[in-house]
């Protein structure tokens, strides 16, 4: 073996935690929801749309705030539920945060290409919490 080969560590065989999982998914789909808010106001400025123009209720940012919560706090609970209410957790958490992206659709390409991601994170979340056994 030589020294090249001892630097880098071999990953094959190495297996991550359910929980770890998880909280790395939720990461991928918080990072995408927070571009997708950079990049749609990007091109709002850019198109000369200004924040004075738009007249948002604070209950309404209050609402959103709430379901942009619900992800955040997912990175957590992933770690520590036990499996079945992980199970039920993360289902009902990916099915309302797939529902507040595909509702607050901005319709530019690149809101699509990141809704796209975080549906599919969602998706292996769901995915992922279905494959853990009925007993833990």
């Amino acid at each position: 073996m030589n020294a090249k080969q001892k630097a880098r560590p071999n990953l094959e065989g190495t297996k991550l935690a359910t929980g770890t999982k998880l909280s790395l998914l939720w990461i991928v789909v918080m990072f995408n929801m927070a571009f997708a808010d950079i990049f749609t106001f990007m091109i709002e400025l850019t198109s000369g749309v200004t924040t004075s123009e738009v007249q948002v209720p604070q209950v309404s940012m209050l609402l959103f705030a709430i379901l942009v919560e619900v992800p955040i706090v997912m990175i957590f609970l992933s770690r520590v539920l036990k499996a079945r209410a992980n199970q039920w957790t993360n289902t009902i958490a990916a099915i309302m945060t797939t529902a507040f992206i595909i509702a607050g659709a901005a319709y530019s390409l690149p809101y699509a290409f990141f809704a796209a991601m975080e549906i599919v994170a969602m998706s292996f979340i769901v995915w992922t919490v279905w494959k853990l056994p009925k007993t833990a």
